[in-house]
């Protein structure tokens, strides 16, 4: 079974994802986290050090490369073991990011979106945009303004897979948002409870 959480920078996915991991292993059901990560704040950072300011285009394309790599290792894992595999960020994110960043999306993503076996569940973190900026400051990570975070959210929403999405409410605990998931997971037939 494939799960993937999504949703705007400081929505808990990461949190809610390890949480999840933990609670659905401890119910017997053999869950695995995967994070996806795209290098964004990797690159940012280093070219920050080093004054180096590259165009968004090349940025998008070297973020997009790297996580599309980090989603196809997640679903080697999903095939090739059992139980769960929960995905932190999926290709919904890069579509969104680029969204934002007024990128078409190109061939390659929505390709890969159709040859991938498409996820059983998606969870949207929904989380109002000020708290999602309180917990990236928080984290001292990283930055994100409100104004992207907001825009972030709208371009996912105009995906053309979120209305199948189910929606939680993010702005409450992780371990809140990880009874929500669960309850939404017995109701998809596991027998979960929170």
């Amino acid at each position: 079974m494939i799960i993937v959480l999504a949703g705007i920078d400081g929505a808990g996915k990461t949190t809610a994802g390890k949480l999840l991991t933990e609670r659905l292993s401890t119910a017997a059901y053999p869950a695995t986290f995967t994070a996806n990560p795209s290098g964004r704040r990797s690159m940012t950072a280093w070219g920050t050090r080093r004054n180096i300011h590259p165009p968004a285009v090349l940025l998008d394309a070297l973020e997009t490369t790297i996580r599309c790599v980090n989603v196809l290792i997640s679903h080697l894992r999903a095939t090739t073991g059992s139980g769960v595999v929960i995905m932190d960020r999926h290709l919904y994110c890069q579509l969104a990011l680029r969204q934002v960043r007024d990128l078409r999306p190109g061939w390659f993503l929505p390709l890969l979106l159709w040859v991938l076996p498409t996820p059983d569940i998606v969870f949207y973190f929904d989380v109002q945009t000020d708290i999602a900026h309180t917990r990236v400051n928080s984290r001292a990570a990283d930055t994100e303004t409100i104004e992207h975070l907001r825009a972030f959210d709208q371009a996912y929403r105009e995906l053309q897979d979120f209305p199948s999405f189910i929606i939680i409410d993010a702005s409450h605990s992780s371990g809140q948002a990880v009874d929500d998931i669960l309850q939404e997971l017995g109701m998809c037939g596991l027998g979960l409870q929170p």
